[in-house]
């Protein structure tokens, strides 16, 4: 990372809430072709969430602490805040003396934007606060939040506003926490209903949602130069197993999930 960092963009994208199986049985399928052609190998990375819920996962992440590895570690990280002892930071490890990546990023000069998706970047209270308050621009609306069907073209259509403003010579950190695998996302499914609920079908047609329209995204951000991407899930959720429904519990559908990262090369 350290030769990354100060040298290209980087694009941070949370699909939030995704299963890794869902995620990976569809790329073995083919209906996430988009997605599926810059994972490596073309699989997803099975890794272990560092929290349950989107608020814990994201301060880990942005302090450093991104999905790790399964398998015994210690797993090399790709950025670390300096903290004496720790086991995971490595010579390639892009290391600062800052609280969290946002903060270390825009001190080598990066603009540090964050397009917010779920309920904690809303800024619609204190708590909504403390994640979009990290960077220097930071955007929430209800056409980008988890009840709107077209959320994730919204997102999208503004990462193009954010970067076309940008000066050519202006390194860009941008962060998008994708909010439309997170409940509700029924409306993802044809003959879905409200009345029937989330089922583990919606959240794969939300997927495919997603997929349509991401390519548009890593355009957009390797426009001007070549971009690394980091695109992996918060967290993953339940729909029924074992008794249980939703995610913030110790389940193995929560705690598994999909990462990869990638260079999206820039113009030629």
């Amino acid at each position: 990372m350290n030769m990354v960092v100060g040298s290209d963009d980087i694009l941070m994208v949370t699909l939030d809430t995704l299963r890794y199986d869902v995620a990976c049985e569809l790329a073995a399928a083919g209906r996430i072709p988009n997605l599926a052609r810059h994972l490596p190998g073309g699989r997803w990375e099975q890794r272990h969430a560092p929290g349950s819920f989107t608020y814990a996962s994201h301060q880990a992440m942005f302090a450093g602490f991104l999905p790790t590895p399964v398998g015994q570690g210690p797993h090399p990280r790709l950025f670390a805040a300096e903290f004496g002892g720790s086991e995971s930071t490595a010579a390639g490890t892009f290391v600062f003396p800052e609280a969290n990546i946002v903060a270390g990023l825009a001190s080598v000069g990066y603009h540090t934007a964050c397009i917010g998706g779920v309920g904690f970047f809303n800024r619609r209270g204190a708590l909504g606060s403390v994640l979009p308050d990290l960077f220097a621009e930071a955007h929430w609306s209800p056409d980008l939040g988890v009840t709107s069907p077209t959320s994730f073209e919204a997102q999208t259509d503004l990462a193009a506003r954010i970067v076309d403003r940008l000066p050519a010579s202006q390194r860009l950190f941008l962060f998008v926490n994708v909010s439309a695998l997170h409940q509700p996302n029924w409306f993802h499914a044809d003959g879905a209903t409200a009345a029937a609920g989330d089922t583990r079908a919606t959240h794969a047609a939300a997927l495919e949602y997603v997929d349509r329209h991401i390519g548009r995204l890593f355009d957009v951000v390797s426009s001007r130069r070549r971009c690394f991407a980091i695109v992996c899930s918060d967290h993953g959720t339940t729909y029924g197993e074992d008794g249980y429904t939703g995610h913030r519990l110790g389940h193995p559908a929560v705690w598994t999930v999909p990462y990869a990262h990638f260079f999206l090369e820039g113009p030629r």
